[in-house]
C-alpha cells in the first residue's frame, strides 16, 4: 500500500491538471468566461472548482501517463478547450460581424463607442447586438451549454486519445463558414429594409434632381434602420439558442476520435 499510494497521488494530480487545461482553454476563449470584466483570479477558482467536480469522473477507469509522455497530453487538452470554445464564441462574434456590416450600411460607423466586455471600440448597432447576444445567452443558459459541452467532450475524447490535425483543420474551416453565415441570417432583414429605402431614394433623385438625396437619405435610413433591428431582434432570441447546440454538437462531431 505505500509503495501505491505515491503512484495513485501522481496519477490524481496529473489527472486534475488535464483536466483544467481543457477548463482553462474554455475560460480563455469563450464569450463570458473569456471577458475582462471578469477578474483573472474569479476565472482561475471557477475553473479550478469546475475541474476538481469532473476529475474524478474523467480519470476514473482511464490510465493516465506521470512522465514525460504527459505533456503532449497538455497541449491536446488546451487545443481541445480552445476549439469548443471557439465553437460557441464564432456565433456571437458572427452576431457581432452582423451588426458592423449594418453600422457601416446605416451610417453608424462613423461615431464608435468602447465596448465593455472587450475594451475595444465598436459602432452603436455592434454594442447594441453585442449586449443583447450576451443576455439572451444568459437568459437561455448559455454557461450552463459551455459546462455540458465540456462534459460531453470526455465522451468523445477521452484523456489519452488525440484528435487529428485534419480534424482540427476541419473544425476551424466550418467555424469560419458559420461565422460568415451568422452574420448574414442576422443582417439580412435589415438589409432588404435598407435596400429598398436606397432605391425609393434613388427614384426620388431621378424625379427630383434639385433635392439633396444625401441630405434626406440619411436620417430616412436611420429611422428605418432602427425600426427594422428593432423588428428582427426578437428573431434573434429562439434563433442563437439552436445555434450555439448546433455549433457544439458540430464541433464534439467534427473533433471525435474514431
Amino acid at each position: 500500500m505505500t509503495i501505491a499510494l505515491p503512484q495513485i497521488a501522481a496519477t490524481q494530480l496529473v489527472g486534475y491538471v488535464l483536466v483544467f487545461c481543457r477548463v482553462g482553454g474554455l475560460f480563455a476563449l469563450a464569450p463570458i468566461f473569456s471577458g475582462r470584466m471578469i477578474p483573472t483570479q474569479a476565472k482561475v477558482i471557477v475553473a479550478g472548482a469546475i475541474s476538481f467536480a469532473l476529475e474524478p469522473i474523467v480519470v476514473h477507469g482511464t490510465k493516465v501517463p506521470t512522465g514525460i509522455e504527459v505533456v503532449p497530453l497538455i497541449l491536446k487538452e488546451l487545443l481541445v478547450g480552445l476549439a469548443i470554445a471557439l465553437a460557441i464564441g464564432v456565433v456571437l462574434a458572427g452576431v457581432q460581424w452582423g451588426a458592423a456590416i449594418l453600422d457601416s450600411t446605416i451610417g453608424f460607423s462613423f461615431a464608435t463607442l468602447v465596448d465593455p466586455m472587450t475594451q475595444g471600440q465598436g459602432a452603436i448597432v455592434g454594442e447594441l447586438y453585442g449586449l443583447y447576444a450576451v443576455l439572451v445567452f444568459l437568459l437561455i443558459g448559455g454557461d450552463h451549454l459551455m459546462i455540458e459541452g465540456l462534459v460531453a467532450s470526455y465522451r468523445v475524447i477521452p484523456l489519452g486519445l488525440v484528435p487529428s490535425a485534419a480534424q482540427l483543420g476541419s473544425l476551424a474551416a466550418t467555424d469560419l463558414t458559420q461565422l460568415s453565415l451568422i452574420g448574414l441570417e442576422v443582417a439580412a432583414p435589415v438589409l432588404v429594409a435598407l435596400a429598398l429605402v436606397d432605391v425609393a431614394l434613388a427614384l426620388v433623385a431621378r424625379a427630383v434632381p434639385q433635392m439633396n438625396v444625401f441630405v434626406v437619405g440619411l436620417p430616412a435610413k436611420i429611422l428605418v434602420g432602427v425600426g427594422a433591428i428593432a423588428a428582427s431582434l426578437p428573431f434573434l432570441n429562439g434563433h442563437l439558442e439552436d445555434l450555439l447546440t448546433n455549433s457544439v454538437q458540430q464541433a464534439l462531431l467534427t473533433l471525435r476520435v474514431r
